[in-house]
């Protein structure tokens, strides 16, 4: 047996947080009757109902990463209609992204139905590290690139320490592109970043997602995972959260 917010989080539907906000406003169901203590625990196979949602916890573990294209919402629906990440994939199962990238961002994005791995992804005690390369308008200095990997101040609160280098310079366009490596995942992150220092992100990519790249894939194609990545994303995570 587990504990009703931890059953919920695991099933994908929200956070262990938001469940826990969830049972305290009376939304959560057990068997047909409204749940609002905390600690109380339950079995995989009771019938759990949130905001008059069933919950399905005996539902198969599936993992894909996509090469998300220019365009595309990290959503897992639309109020205006756009299509967005979860439109690209052919599953049956309800699957939702890990963590977000821009309209306008590329790269890899993972999708899964496994909430608990969702949850310990994209906490940032777990240092998950996600390589993006940015094409930013003007050649920054190497002070600022010091004060960049160093933490900047966005929406009033510092980054963490980054890894940060040029990878190439175009003095005819004014243009650098640079490898950014951040294991935090706030709003825009890479963009305000750049913005602090002085400069507009032109062109954005996430290369790599902890281990995961997307370099055979074309934009708008997906893989699913083995089991060989899925344990050693498990072992990462679990490792940093010790």
């Amino acid at each position: 047996m587990e504990r009703i917010q931890k059953v919920i989080a695991q099933s994908g539907y929200c956070s262990r947080r938001k469940a826990e906000e969830l049972i305290k406003d009376g939304k959560v169901e057990v068997n047909g009757k409204t749940i609002t203590e905390m600690g109380i625990k339950v079995n995989y196979d009771d019938d759990i109902t949130v905001n008059g949602e069933s919950i399905n916890l005996k539902e198969d573990k599936v993992y894909y990463v996509l090469n998300k294209p220019r365009g595309i919402i990290t959503s897992t629906s639309d109020e205006k209609k756009r299509k967005t990440v979860v439109d690209l994939i052919k599953e049956e199962k309800r699957i939702y992204p890990v963590g977000r990238l821009d309209y306008d961002t590329t790269g890899v994005l993972l999708l899964t139905n496994d909430g608990e791995l969702t949850n310990l992804l994209i906490h940032p005690k777990n240092n998950v590290e996600k390589l993006y390369i940015a094409k930013i308008n003007g050649i920054p200095t190497k002070e600022e690139l010091i004060r960049l990997s160093k933490g900047v101040i966005i929406d009033g609160k510092k980054t963490s320490s980054a890894k940060v280098k040029i990878k190439r310079i175009n003095k005819k366009l004014n243009t650098s592109l640079l490898e950014i490596t951040i294991h935090e995942g706030r709003n825009h992150q890479i963009k305000k970043m750049i913005e602090a220092i002085g400069y507009e992100v032109i062109r954005l990519r996430r290369e790599r997602f902890a281990f995961l790249d997307v370099d055979n894939l074309k934009p708008g194609e997906y893989r699913k995972l083995n089991i060989k990545e899925v344990k050693s994303l498990y072992n990462l995570v679990q490792k940093n959260d010790k």
